[in-house]
């Protein structure tokens, strides 16, 4: 995959010594310069907007989030725990499937539950009645997989063949809709209008008939509305239209876009070798700290990186061989103490780090660009590899 970092913004700037290494730094004023595109969408498109905590769960910065949007969408329990603890507004939560002791409470939690396929909503009809003969209100939605791929890696393309995401929308029957309240369809991965507009084409001739009495209709995420070349005006009337022809509340869980080139990894050369060209290892690991350099495959952009100069690999600290996170170009080549940070990585690296080998987590630090200050909102020490371990 092609990292989509843009301009480094006020991080061009930015100490990097001001932090202990390792760290995410996350500016809120670049998130709330995403925020307030998000917003801007909701209220010119009539949509409600969610952030998706699967990307960015910083809950520090809860109540900014909450300023702008109308609340949040989960994948299960814990998610929505954490939702109803920090975040403001609504709450949606989706899973591929629910435990019998899990659904229970995100019933409860959950303003709007939805499921992957009709056959869970048959399954689960006795734990939906006793929760709302409880007092429970919750709306019910189903998952659709629209059989139509926009996907550009076939890993990252909830339409893939065989998906495991949504019920495909060619088998979707009258019948499937009892009890239905809302449809859910995701099919995006950092993409920009024109995919979207083609997987809505593919499939609003097949559910037109069934759009009737539907309340609303949730377009999921992967919709790369902060990025500078996205086509704001287009979606905005996209919406409008759907919500207009088929009178249905339009939904978007963007979650990335919120965190947008809102935050780097910054990091420290430990050591520097020959073999073959200069192997730097850091204190940032790929494995450990950012794992869809490996997952997707990417390259981060570093920030600062030379045009041309001594070329070197770096690497993390795990044992991990192919713990390589990519060739970079430094003006002079890099030593022990060099100080490094890598472009966009406050969504989906921090909720993804793990303590393999028992590589420290990186602290997370809140920067504000415009005031200057800078406050660790999170440390980690060695009992945070100790305490998930028996």
């Amino acid at each position: 995959m092609q990292t989509r970092a843009g301009d480094p913004g006020a991080f061009a700037h930015f100490d990097l010594n001001r932090v202990a290494s390792p760290a995410f730094v996350v500016d809120e004023v670049a998130v709330r310069r995403n925020l307030a595109v998000l917003k801007d969408v909701r209220e010119r498109g009539n949509a409600r907007v969610l952030l998706a905590l699967k990307a960015f769960s910083m809950w520090s910065l809860a109540d900014v989030v909450g300023e702008y949007l109308d609340g949040v969408c989960a994948s299960g329990l814990w998610e929505a725990r954490l939702a109803r603890q920090f975040y403001k507004g609504e709450l949606t939560t989706y899973s591929p499937a629910y435990t019998a002791q899990d659904l229970p409470e995100i019933l409860r939690l959950s303003d709007h539950v939805i499921f992957n396929n009709p056959a869970q909503i048959a399954r689960f009809g006795a734990v939906i009645a006793e929760a709302r003969a409880a007092g429970e209100t919750f709306e019910i939605g189903l998952r659709l997989n629209p059989e139509h791929s926009e996907g550009e890696v076939a890993k990252y393309d909830p339409a893939q063949p065989c998906s495991r995401l949504g019920f495909p929308v060619s088998q979707l029957r009258p019948e499937h809709m009892v009890g239905v309240d809302g449809l859910h369809i995701h099919a995006l991965c950092e993409q920009d209008f024109e995919p979207l507009s083609r997987i809505w084409a593919a499939v609003e001739p097949k559910l037109a008939p069934l759009l009737p009495g539907v309340k609303w209709l949730n377009l999921g995420g992967g919709h790369h509305v902060t990025r500078a070349d996205y086509q704001i005006d287009r979606l905005v009337d996209f919406v409008n239209e759907i919500g207009r022809r088929h009178q249905v509340q339009v939904y978007l869980e963007p979650g990335e876009a919120v965190a947008l080139d809102a935050g780097v990894l910054i990091g420290e050369v430990l050591d520097v070798f020959d073999n073959g060209m200069p192997i730097a290892i850091t204190d940032i690991s790929a494995t450990c700290h950012m794992p869809d350099v490996i997952e997707a495959p990417y390259r981060p952009a570093m920030l600062g990186e030379a045009e041309t100069g001594v070329t070197a690999r770096l690497g993390g600290p795990s044992c991990l061989a192919g713990d390589i996170i990519g060739d970079y170009v430094f003006a002079e080549r890099p030593t022990p103490g060099t100080r490094i940070a890598f472009l966009d990585q406050a969504h989906y690296s921090m909720v993804k780090t793990n303590t393999f080998n028992g590589v420290p987590l990186p602290a997370i630090v809140l920067w504000n660009s415009a005031t200057d200050q800078l406050r660790t909102v999170k440390s980690f020490d060695w009992t945070a590899f100790r305490d998930r371990l028996s």
